[in-house]
């Protein structure tokens, strides 16, 4: 089992550690934000590192600097559903649209998440009051 090891960072050292990482061929496993309980946003970012997970925060900041130039695809995904549910955006990121909300979406209200066998009943009793 490893231990989790997760060090912080400033967006300013983002770069130039991501750019060592890719050069030493390490994996981007995967990238995830949240809003932590001061109101700060934090975005993560995990290397695969011979074999452990080797992990980056970067806390506080409405603008990051994307790493879409070199890690591609694998970061894109990630940045894009980041911005989607935060306040964040990350600079030089070229959006392809929502990927999850409606375009008209305000960010107001809360998304109401439910299971799939709520849902169905939803839509059932939807469409039986369409057809009478």
């Amino acid at each position: 089992m490893h231990e989790y090891q997760c060090t912080e960072i400033t967006k300013d050292e983002l770069i130039p550690i991501v750019k060592k990482m890719y050069k030493e061929k390490r994996r981007l496993v995967i990238m995830n934000g949240y809003i932590d309980k001061e109101g700060n946003n934090v975005v993560l970012y995990h290397f695969d590192v011979e074999g452990s997970i080797k992990s980056y925060s970067v806390r506080g900041f409405s603008i990051i600097p994307s790493i879409t130039e070199i890690y591609g695809g694998s970061a894109q995904w990630c940045e894009e559903e980041i911005c989607e549910f935060m306040p964040i955006d990350f600079q030089g990121l070229n959006k392809s649209g929502r990927l999850f909300l409606p375009e008209e979406f305000d960010g107001s209200g809360q998304i109401l998440v439910l299971p799939l066998s709520e849902l169905k009943k939803y839509k059932e009793a939807e469409t039986s009051g369409k057809e009478k």
